[in-house]
């Protein structure tokens, strides 16, 4: 079966040719490769956004990724509850197209998905997002809940960029490698700093993670696959930097639909307070506490997310349904 140093030759590899690896991890039986495939839609003249799509019939679930991260971030969560899905690579990031003004924030983003999901999922059930996909599913539930029946929004709240708050290296975790040096001599130094600051999660899992965000230069090094090094473009209302998600606070209060709000209980992104505040403006909140997990639950915890996802969309308690047999 291939493995992550089969793929490091070149970048035109099977990039689901290492889903056995998510199976092994998490305790599922590979029977084979399940019906997955990527798919682009034109959201701007010219721009397209890329998704992979899970499973043969309309989506039923929508995900989104957090900053510096991109589609495969959920591919163990797919697997895990084996239904149909697609899993979008947010503007900036995996291979969707880059915005000339780098604008890469939630408003931008709600906007390429207010044409793209009527396309592709039409008739989704919920929209689940993830850090910066968190917040895109705050603005998305607020201005289009036709397209966002249900949100699930994991380890985000708007005050999450809020610049007075400090953290350590260790306790931001691989968000802290969006700000550094974007090129690496190899694949493996690369690697071996995002497994540094990856505690909970299989070093295997980290690994291919970082195949799936990195690209191999002509000379040989290392660099990611988002375009968040350097200036970043207008916020709300097309000033400012669109890392101040505070305006969001107000959409939080417009959301109609079914909400779960997903904390890491390991996370430091989050305080007790914001969840507080999340809690006055949306009574309606369901709010839940993933034990062994940071600030990328879907990472840290795929399978307790999964049947969180299969109580709180389908209405069903227990374990997910799993892609697979369990081993």
């Amino acid at each position: 079966m291939l493995t992550v140093d089969d793929t490091l030759e070149h970048d035109d590899y099977d990039e689901f040719g290492l889903l056995h690896e998510n199976a092994a991890e998490l305790g599922l039986v590979w029977t084979g490769r399940p019906a997955v495939a990527r798919r682009e839609v034109e959201v701007e003249p010219d721009q397209r956004l890329s998704m992979i799509v899970w499973g043969d019939g309309q989506p039923e679930l929508v995900f989104l990724h957090g900053g510096g991260q991109n589609a495969h971030t959920w591919d163990s969560v797919a697997l895990a509850l084996g239904r149909p899905a697609v899993c979008v690579d947010l503007p900036g990031h995996g291979r969707s197209f880059r915005r000339p003004d780098r604008n890469y924030g939630p408003w931008r983003n709600a906007e390429a998905l207010e044409v793209a999901l009527p396309i592709v999922a039409p008739t989704a059930l919920a929209v689940v997002g993830m850090s910066l996909g968190g917040a895109t599913t705050i603005r998305l539930a607020a201005e289009r809940p036709d397209l966002c029946r249900r949100a699930v929004i994991v380890d985000v709240t708007p005050q999450i960029n809020d610049p007075s708050r400090e953290m350590t290296t260790q306790e931001r975790g691989t968000v802290a490698l969006i700000g550094r040096e974007p090129t690496y001599r190899s694949f493996h130094e690369m690697a071996d700093a995002a497994v540094a600051l990856s505690p909970l999660r299989p070093p295997s899992g980290v690994r291919r993670g970082v195949r799936h965000n990195a690209i191999r230069l002509p000379d040989g090094r290392w660099r990611w696959r988002y375009d968040l090094f350097g200036p970043r473009g207008g916020g709300a209302t097309d000033e400012g930097n669109w890392s101040d998600f505070t305006p969001l606070w107000d959409d939080v209060a417009r959301i109609g639909v079914p909400t779960m709000f997903v904390r890491g209980a390991a996370s430091r992104f989050n305080t007790d307070g914001d969840v507080a505040e999340m809690r006055r403006r949306l009574p309606s909140l369901r709010v839940e506490e993933v034990a062994g997990a940071g600030h990328a639950v879907q990472s840290d915890q795929p399978l307790e997310l999964a049947r969180l996802l299969e109580d709180f969309v389908y209405g069903l308690h227990g374990t997910a349904r799993a892609g697979g047999a369990r081993a």
